[in-house]
């Protein structure tokens, strides 16, 4: 009997923390092909690198949360860029074009709640719309160019270094300890999990269903905003392509981190691990020296991987249940 109840408790322990489990299985199987990669140089640049994957990951889990998806933060964060950008070289200051990409964001979020609660849309369909549309002007302001030049100031952020250590790690390690105790901590972040485990029931209870669902569109939208603000300070540019690369890996890092697709079940532990995950195989894989085409393989096998976690967890969890 001892050995059944010690059992499962390892069960238990691997099925609650595996993407801490492969993060430190991949940290180590770098480490061994490549010594060097536990320089701090290289540590380092994992978190710059992992900083606007976070935060894009963190706005996807507020509405995954929810059990639905936002399929338009990465268009969010372009679209916002750009508008800031743009008011920036028109001679607004630097401080309040930083405010006009958040404020863009977070409009861009209450849009597409408004959207799927009042007109009851669905959706995947409607961010992926909306995605599309932001992503189309984008392209179409810009004609393809890039717009660079971007005072220091604008950068400052991104590029710039606080007694000698990258500045942009900061943002990460503030605004996932922000949301752990806005998950933790307050009502909304309990009215999220009831809404996303059983809507009804939370609207049963007195919890204002869609008004959560709202606040966690335009928070969403608001943290893609910011995103986009510090990818184009670290590139130094808006592009028509901006930001691309990471459309489908902020799913599979809030997946992959424990954020169910089912909604009402996840920890914002989880999703840093699961950003950390993702960028150490990156990043890992590049110094390695492995062809780009096979990284972008590791990634499209990340996603897989994420989903087919999500549902061993959702199988193992309804199996304890029972």
């Amino acid at each position: 009997m001892t050995a059944v109840s010690s059992g499962r408790k390892i069960l238990d322990f691997s099925m609650n923390n595996a993407v801490w489990i492969l993060l430190i299985l991949a940290i180590g199987i770098m480490g061994l092909f490549r010594p060097s990669f536990f320089s701090v140089g290289i540590l380092s640049n994992i978190l710059v690198q992992a900083t606007v994957l976070g935060l894009l990951a963190i706005a996807i889990s507020m509405v995954i949360l929810l059990g639905d998806i936002n399929l338009s933060t990465v268009g969010t964060a372009g679209f916002s860029a750009l508008t800031g950008v743009i008011a920036m070289k028109a001679g607004l200051p630097v401080p309040l074009a930083i405010l006009v990409i958040v404020i863009m964001g977070s409009l861009i979020g209450l849009v597409n709640g408004l959207i799927v609660t009042k007109l009851r849309a669905n959706a995947l369909i409607t961010t992926l719309a909306m995605n599309m549309v932001l992503q189309g002007a984008l392209l179409a302001i810009t004609g393809g160019s890039s717009l660079s030049n971007l005072p220091d100031s604008f950068k400052f952020v991104s590029q710039g270094r606080i007694a000698g250590f990258p500045a942009l790690p900061l943002v990460l390690i503030v605004v996932f300890f922000l949301f752990h105790i806005i998950w933790t901590r307050t009502e909304f972040g309990r009215d999220l999990f009831a809404v996303g485990g059983n809507p009804r029931a939370a609207y049963i209870a007195g919890i204002k269903v869609d008004r959560v669902k709202i606040g966690a569109y335009v928070i969403s939208g608001l943290l893609s905003g910011l995103a986009g603000w510090l990818l184009a300070g670290y590139m130094g540019a808006v592009t028509s392509s901006f930001g691309t690369t990471y459309e489908m890996q902020v799913i599979a890092a809030a997946v992959i981190g424990g954020v169910s697709l089912t909604g009402g079940r996840g920890s914002i532990l989880g999703v840093l691990a699961g950003t950390l995950l993702l960028t150490v195989i990156q990043v890992g894989l590049a110094i390695l020296g492995i062809q780009q085409t096979l990284i972008t393989l590791a990634g499209g096998l990340m996603i897989f991987a994420a989903v087919l976690i999500d549902a061993l967890r959702n199988l193992y969890g309804a199996r304890r249940s029972s």
